[in-house]
């Protein structure tokens, strides 16, 4: 048996007697490959874009906002305007489903000034707990504790918007804010939040609950102990369903309107949302699949009937090369490895230009939502070992055939 290195020359000088054929065949399955990654990784960056867009607002966290409650069920004219209050959150913080909730109190009509600049950033009175629940992490100092809150420091933690606007290009934790002309004490500051230019995430502070309630509360009538909405986690991601319902049981006895009444409450569950959006994504990978099948089925054809014919002009090659002394062996091991580096090779080339053109991509700022494509290696080793096997099968096949004539009658084939 010659050794391998032989058969590989050989393999070469056959290739490269036939270019255009070989050029088609190797286009085909470098097309198919590249074709089905790109695809499946425009997908996939899709689903990572809003799995991440989903995180900046943080782990399983579901937001209740004031609403109107009707007095006749799903009869919105009679709907009366309710706020949440303090209380609400007490309540909540207790349920039996809830695993973590916290109060927040929001206004933009404050007005900040340091000794650099001013600003009018939201203001946001919350409780310490709210970094377990929103996605808030830290640039420089600390975050807001218990003290801080049962002590009534005025102390805050600046968005990485409102940090530069009040503190353009200068140290910022333990200088001093004026909010509305008191003064609050800087503890920290976040990085940015979100991509590119996003404002609303980062143009915010935040200071203890006691305090901005007790010098910063919502303005208008009836507006006492009132919060502007909670956030709140499931005790179990799965049971974000009992957990919204405990809530709706909880909000509704208090303000006195049916639980039932989903027009009712105004609100908006990530949970839900992630879910929706993963089975969105299920379907387009399920489109996707199809499509990269079709593609991958369309080369592995071509691969086919190239091979077939291939080996079938070659019949008398083979045996010629039974009548000096080949063995059957030798013979398949040949058109194996042939089979092997024609679709092997052309996968990887196709592989390479996804991977590349996907590189080029990744620098370009996509949509909100959508990251740039990504590379993902298992559909890619499908995709090259399924054309890899139906072209080293298709070559064996024939060559098999061939093989098992004599000599004589292999050589009279035209």
């Amino acid at each position: 048996m010659r050794s391998v290195s032989d058969i590989l020359a050989q393999i070469f000088r056959n290739l490269w007697a036939h270019k255009l054929r070989s050029f088609l065949t190797m286009f085909g399955i470098a097309w198919g490959v590249g074709s089905l990654l790109l695809l499946v990784g425009v997908g996939e960056g899709f689903r990572s874009g809003n799995k991440r867009e989903l995180s900046e607002f943080g782990k399983d966290i579901m937001f209740l906002f004031p609403g109107r409650a009707p007095a006749v069920k799903g009869n919105m004219t009679s709907a009366r305007s309710y706020l949440l209050t303090n209380q609400d959150y007490l309540d909540i913080k207790q349920a039996g489903h809830v695993r973590n909730a916290v109060p927040i109190i929001s206004r933009s009509d404050l007005h900040e000034v340091s000794e650099f600049a001013s600003g009018s950033g939201e203001i946001l009175g919350t409780q310490p707990q709210l970094n377990e629940i929103s996605y808030l992490p830290l640039k420089e100092g600390r975050w807001l504790n218990d003290l801080d809150g049962s002590q009534r420091r005025n102390v805050i933690v600046l968005g990485n918007e409102l940090l530069k606007t009040l503190f353009p290009g200068r140290p910022s934790v333990g200088a001093f804010v004026l909010i509305n002309g008191q003064r609050f004490e800087v503890v920290g500051s976040l990085p940015h939040l979100g991509r590119g230019d996003n404002m609303w995430l980062n143009m915010r502070g935040y200071i203890p609950f006691q305090v901005m309630a007790a010098n910063f509360p919502l303005k208008g009538e009836n507006h006492e102990n009132s919060i502007s909405f909670i956030e709140y986690q499931p005790e179990v991601r799965s049971d974000h369903e009992l957990a919204r319902q405990e809530v709706h049981q909880i909000v509704a006895r208090n303000h006195g309107f049916d639980a039932s009444d989903e027009n009712a409450f105004d609100e908006w569950d990530s949970i839900k949302e992630s879910q929706m959006v993963g089975t969105i994504f299920d379907v387009m990978n399920m489109f996707l699949g199809a499509v990269g099948i079709v593609t991958l089925a369309l080369g592995a054809i071509g691969v086919v009937n190239i091979m077939l014919v291939a080996v079938s002009e070659r019949t008398r090659e083979i045996g010629l090369r039974k009548a000096l002394g080949a063995t059957n062996r030798s013979i398949l091991l040949h058109f194996f490895l042939e089979g092997l580096v024609l679709t092997l090779g052309s996968g990887m080339l196709g592989m390479a230009f996804a991977g590349g053109l996907m590189a080029l991509m990744g620098g370009v700022q996509g949509p909100q939502g959508f990251d740039p494509p990504k590379l993902v290696p298992m559909s890619a080793m499908l995709a090259i070992g399924s054309l890899t096997l139906a072209g080293v099968v298709a070559g064996l096949y024939p060559a098999r055939k061939a093989a098992m004539l004599q000599p004589v009658e292999a050589l009279r084939q035209e």
